[in-house]
């Protein structure tokens, strides 16, 4: 099986590139003409969604399950996360450039979402729920986490519906590397802080 070496994979996003898994174990590689991004300064937070949480708290963990957190978001009918891209992003993560945002209730793993870091810049990857609502903890909690540690880019590939929802959208390529390449020279440290904390929306 293909590997993907990490300085090659952490060249490639700042170049706007990233990989994406096929079913008989390849790589293929993208860097779409309309580039999604979630702004972080200007955070949308949804009000039904805020309201929901005020009699559903969670507790939000840092970088304690990267890899279940990668094997939840692949298992799903079809995905892109095949063995390479778990190892590939499990040997990111043992460097300190993959972080996961973990959602738990009663101890158990309901939700997350995983990406990378360069400089001030985070490549979102993916994100599950295995409960109502916890993928937009994750989210949320990460988007928090951005904004406070000096994070300026947070690139989501693409944009979805569910992105929409929170303010996410889509820039011309030329744009987005502008703004990418202005990101990945400053500095941001996502490790520093607790590594865990109690979301509450009271």
């Amino acid at each position: 099986m293909p590997q993907i070496e990490p300085l090659d994979l952490l060249n490639a996003y700042c170049e706007g590139v990233f990989p994406m898994g096929d079913d008989d174990g390849s790589i293929s590689w993208f860097r779409p003409k309309m580039r999604g991004i979630l702004p972080i300064a200007d955070f949308h937070l949804p009000a039904r969604f805020a309201r929901y949480f005020k009699s559903h708290p969670f507790e939000v963990r840092w970088n304690t399950a990267f890899g279940d957190v990668v094997r939840g978001c692949a298992d799903r009918e079809s995905t892109w996360i095949n063995d390479t891209i778990l190892d590939t992003y499990e040997e990111l993560h043992r460097i300190g450039h993959a972080h996961s945002a973990e959602v738990w209730r009663s101890g158990r793993l309901v939700g997350g979402v995983y990406g990378v870091s360069i400089g001030a810049a985070f490549f979102g990857e993916s994100m599950f729920s295995r409960e109502t609502q916890a993928s937009k903890v994750a989210l949320t909690s990460l988007q928090h986490r951005l904004h406070e540690r000096g994070f300026i880019l947070h690139d989501t590939q693409w944009t979805t519906p569910h992105l929409a929802m929170f303010g996410g959208h889509e820039i011309p390529c030329a744009q987005y590397l502008k703004l990418l390449h202005r990101a990945i020279q400053m500095p941001a440290n996502f490790t520093d802080g607790p590594a865990r904390s109690v979301l509450v929306f009271r």
